[in-house]
């Protein structure tokens, strides 16, 4: 199974088990009620059941939410930890105890040994999702059965409230449908039934009409089918059948009809026809039929609610839905309280961890604060430890996020302020990353950072080791190339995206292809000699002779006119800082931004800005007449559409929130540069493909 998803059960497996326990005192309470509401009207007892069905539908977690959004509106923070305490044990028991006791890593040494999987998570869910299937399947048979019975029947002329049809099947008279219900009486029940008889049962059946028992328990039917597992999911079922029966009955004494007459009614249908199999077709027969006749015949009148049991139901109605929402409200601003000071001392320290992409990666991040602000500064120790400082580090109650140059980082801080749970996104791929306080004992040692040299400008690079692995992510798009330290590496690269690099061109400037160049993806790592940062076009040239002895591609130029975009200088002149420093450190990043995206530039000439775009954003090729020399820094931020990124943007798009400006589009963007992108033909120059096959093996 893959860690992400172990790192998700994390998470899962204690919100569920709140959930189940919340709706399981729910159902506790319900029966309760119910027994002092026993000799009341029975609709009233159903509600309260459906009510206790409902529950498992709707999280507490939502009211808790709706009381922590009160905190803003609210100018003294609500301070009772001993409350807190005591309701975050009783409506969060899991969560309070757990801790995040789960999370993938403790200390400094994985849970999980290297190539072990947890595989409990993916075999519940496959148990979970067995008997969902199993139970909609049963009911979706009988339902279907049903459905073919009231095709096959004739139209009847009773008078009722509904349409009365005349089936030839010996089913239970029984409602039909929610949106249009039909009346559905067996093929000569006139002969077996009297008038009076035949004439009480449409009233029965006109009662679950009116009460829209077929909708209710359709909804109850769902609950049963997501929570098949849970004892009370089926107990519910029962009472509710059994409730509803009874409230049929009392309407069906109310309206003026004999007890005697009614039971030999009932007592006939369940002896000629069979009862129905589904709950949201309601017959006459559910329930418990020998208690039914008993309460007909002893026409004990139902005792309407008098002020006690009002105050009784109000008292429950108004606990089940405050008492999450003052949780909400009291938690939020205990913990908001002790967030404020963990975010000056509780969260600043060093933190490590592994992240796992095609090798293992040790990661040390630095929180400090810096004129009231956190500050982020992260170690790659396996990696040349080149320090990243993070452009922003927030903690917004229990929530840690950095943007960091190549990603972003987002996790929970665990109750006890001892580990974070997250994720670093890099190019859109979520990658697992936990994190654990170091202490003295474990701390990882950062070894200094040696800032590597550039490769020899006379140097003749190439890869001294290469290995190229299929990647069979479903990814459609080229997720990283480039270096990570001394190391060359690709992630989900096909071979036209290779080839685009190594030659500066664009994918429709190559001819001649089989479809696989396009398709098939790789995981590429590669050692280049000699040692040293090498410049971009070094980085071609070794792709180069790669492609040449890995796939054997063998080529030719060629020119054709094509439909290309052309980058040029607008009227107002370009509006570019020229590049801070001339190192090696220099190329595109990639970041969220609300409503959009943000691709840094750093230390990049007009050329290679044109041939990221061609290679990474835009669908035909770029070509550079802005007549402008040296190289630059800017950030170009955007809100992509379908044209760019070949549909697929390589980051989620969030919503901007109210109040902030939605970012421009694409062009838009580029002219806020001071450059302008307009489509043209042009003679441009292609390759053609003479001969290309698979990789061979490492």
């Amino acid at each position: 199974m893959p860690q992400s998803l172990s790192a998700a059960w994390t998470v899962i497996a204690p919100e569920m088990g709140n959930h189940l326990w919340q709706s399981t005192v729910v159902v506790l309470m319900a029966w309760f009620l119910t027994l002092a509401l026993r000799n009341n009207h029975a609709r009233t007892r159903y509600w309260v059941w459906m009510i206790a069905s409902l529950k498992f539908l709707v999280p507490f977690s939502l009211l808790i939410a709706a009381g922590e959004s009160l905190r803003a509106k609210i100018a003294a923070p609500i301070q009772q930890p001993a409350f807190d305490a005591v309701m975050g044990k009783f409506t969060q028991p899991f969560a309070w105890t757990s801790s995040h006791a789960t999370a993938a890593y403790t200390g400094a040494t994985p849970v999980l040994a290297p190539g072990h999987t947890n595989v409990w998570p993916l075999i519940l869910l496959a148990v979970w999702l067995f008997g969902a299937l199993v139970i909609v399947f049963s009911w979706t048979r009988s339902w279907w059965k049903i459905r073919s019975i009231v095709r096959a029947s004739s139209p009847m002329t009773l008078l009722a409230e509904v349409p009365v049809l005349s089936s030839p099947n010996l089913l239970e008279p029984g409602i039909f449908g929610i949106v249009r219900p039909v009346l559905l009486l067996p093929k000569g029940i006139d002969e077996r039934l009297t008038s009076p008889q035949l004439s009480t049962i449409i009233v029965h059946e006109m009662c679950h009409v009116r009460r829209r028992d077929n909708l209710t328990a359709t909804l109850h039917m769902l609950v049963a089918a997501i929570f098949w597992f849970h004892p009370a999911a089926w107990w519910i079922k029962a009472r509710l059948l059994e409730e509803r029966e009874r409230a049929c009955d009392e309407a069906v004494l109310q309206s003026g009809n004999d007890a005697p007459l009614y039971a030999e009614s009932i007592l006939n249908v369940c002896k000629f026809y069979l009862e129905s199999p589904l709950a949201c077709v309601s017959g006459i027969t559910g329930a418990d039929l020998k208690r039914r006749i008993v309460h007909i015949m002893a026409e004990q009148a139902a005792h309407k609610l008098d002020l006690s049991r009002k105050l009784l139901l109000c008292l429950a109605g108004i606990v089940a839905v405050a008492m999450p929402v003052v949780f909400g409200l009291v938690h939020i601003n205990h913990v908001h309280a002790q967030t404020t000071v963990e975010s000056s001392t509780g969260i600043t320290g060093t933190w490590q961890g592994t992240l796992k992409t095609d090798r293992d990666l040790r990661i040390v991040l630095k929180l400090s604060k810096n004129d009231g602000k956190l500050k982020a500064v992260l170690y790659p120790i396996d990696d040349g430890a080149q320090p990243v400082t993070a452009s922003s580090a927030t903690l917004v109650d229990s929530t840690f996020k950095a943007e960091l140059g190549f990603g972003n980082y987002e996790g929970t801080l665990s109750a006890d302020g001892t580990s974070i749970t997250g994720n670093l996104s890099r190019g859109g791929n979520p990658l697992p990353l936990n994190l654990v306080r170091a202490t003295q004992e474990t701390a990882w040692e950062i070894p200094a950072f040696v800032p590597q040299k550039e490769m020899p400008a006379d140097a003749d690079p190439s890869f001294e080791v290469a290995t190229i692995k299929p990647n069979d992510s479903g990814a459609p798009n080229m997720q990283r190339l480039g270096f990570i330290g001394h190391n060359f590496t690709t992630l989900n690269s096909s071979l036209g995206d290779l080839i685009a690099f190594a030659y500066g061109v664009q994918s429709k400037q190559i001819l001649g292809v089989p479809d696989w160049v396009g398709k098939d993806r790789y995981d590429i790592a590669a050692i280049p000699v000699p040692e040293g940062m090498p410049t971009p076009q070094q980085s071609q040239i070794m792709i180069q002779k790669l492609l040449a002895d890995r796939f054997q591609l063998k080529f030719h130029h060629d020119k054709r006119e094509l439909s290309a975009f052309v980058l040029t200088v607008g009227k107002d002149g370009p509006k570019l800082s020229p590049a801070q420093s001339d190192g090696p450190n220099r190329g595109f990043g990639m970041r969220p931004a609300p409503g959009g995206l943000t691709i840094p530039v750093v230390n990049v000439t007009m050329t290679d800005f044109t041939g990221f775009l061609q290679m990474m954003v835009l669908d035909r090729p770029v070509v550079d007449q802005t007549g402008l020399s040296g190289r630059f820094d800017f950030s170009l931020t955007f809100a992509p559409d379908d044209s760019q990124f070949h549909g697929h943007a390589p980051i989620a798009i969030t919503k901007a929130p109210d109040g902030v400006e939605e970012p421009p589009g694409f062009f838009e963007a580029i002219q806020r540069l001071g450059l302008k992108l307009e489509a043209k033909k042009t003679p441009t120059d292609v390759l053609v493909i003479d001969h290309v096959e698979k990789p061979s093996a490492n």
